[in-house]
């Protein structure tokens, strides 16, 4: 199987990624490029859909894990949302992610991220 990447630009500097299909070691290079391309400066929330992703191999985590990283290098955040059961269970054996960093639904990623900006904006 194969995966088909969308990816969805916003003006707020958002940027979602959707994936379906398998995401695997011969999958993973064609997310790489696609990620590289996204700029952390001008997309510092980059957010991966994985509502239709069913599974993720070792490469498939790598991969990720290095998109993570150079988000957070270039100042931007990235997190996954739509986390499909199998998929959750294989983040959750490895516990590589933050559990903050992982939604099961965009309602609890944006209730998160509003909470998160409330804190900010009382911090200043």
């Amino acid at each position: 199987m194969s995966l088909d990447i969308e990816i969805f630009k916003r003006e707020n500097g958002r940027c979602h990624i959707g994936l379906n299909g398998r995401l695997d070691t011969h999958t993973s290079p064609q997310l790489e490029v696609s990620l590289a391309e996204l700029s952390p400066a001008e997309f510092p929330l980059q957010i991966l859909d994985m509502e239709k992703l069913n599974y993720i191999s070792s490469a498939g985590l790598r991969c990720v894990f290095k998109a993570k990283k150079a988000v957070v290098a270039g100042g931007g955040r990235l997190l996954l949302v739509n986390v499909l059961p199998q998929v959750k269970k294989v983040l959750d054996i490895i516990k590589a992610l933050p559990a903050e960093e992982v939604f099961a639904s965009y309602a609890e990623m944006n209730e998160y991220l509003d909470k998160i900006e409330k804190q900010s904006v009382a911090g200043h």
